[in-house]
Order: structure tokens, then C-alpha cells, then sequence
């Protein structure tokens, strides 16, 4: 999508500071980070919300919770414990309509979370 800025960020089109990445996903640090590691990891394709999600991105969607994973794990967060969330629309608290998953650790965190 043209004017998505995490579109853009997939694309290169404007800087991030790169985690990991695949073919299919990308993971960067978040600019306004809320916990020690806060890292957003997004399709490279372009789906607005969780509502957005079709069948059949079962396997997009997996690869987004195992890329959290991994990416914990080179943090060094994997052992005390991280959170991994993915807002739905405004009232959740996104802010940015491209689905993402914001990667959280690296201090304790408390429940309820908002």
C-alpha cells in the first residue's frame, strides 16, 4: 500500500533499524520503545488488521510468532520472559494499520496491561 509506512519500511523506502528479516517478514526496533526491547515484526505484505487475515495465512502468521521467538532468544530475553501482542484496531491501541507484532522484554512485566 503507497502511503502504509510500514509498507515503506519493507521496502527500504524509509530507514529502520533492522533486526532480522526473511523473505516474507521483517522485524525492527520500535522508534517510541516501551520495555528495554521492544521489537515490531510485520508481514512484508500488506494486511491492515487481525480482521484482514484470510485463510490461508496460517503459515504467514506462524512465521511471525517464530521469528518472536528467535528474536527473544538473541536478545536475551528468552528466559526471564517476554510478551508478544498484536493490537486490533483503535480502541486496542494500534496505531499503525499494517498488522504487527510488537516483541516486549527485558523487564517484568505487569498484567492487566493497560
Amino acid at each position: 500500500m503507497a502511503d502504509c509506512l510500514f509498507c515503506k519500511i519493507a521496502a527500504g523506502e524509509i530507514p529502520a533499524e533492522k533486526v532480522k528479516e526473511a523473505d516474507d517478514w521483517i522485524a525492527f526496533r520500535d522508534i517510541s520503545p516501551q520495555a528495554p526491547t521492544h521489537v515490531l515484526i510485520i508481514p512484508r505484505e500488506h494486511i491492515a488488521t487481525l480482521n484482514d487475515v484470510d485463510a490461508g495465512k496460517e503459515a504467514l502468521l506462524g512465521k511471525l510468532f517464530l521469528a518472536a521467538k528467535q528474536i527473544a532468544a538473541e536478545e536475551g530475553i528468552a528466559e526471564s520472559g517476554y510478551r508478544a501482542v498484536v493490537n486490533c484496531n483503535a480502541d486496542a491501541g494500534q496505531a499503525v494499520f499494517h498488522i504487527h507484532m510488537h516483541l516486549l522484554g527485558g523487564r517484568e512485566m505487569g498484567w492487566p496491561p493497560g
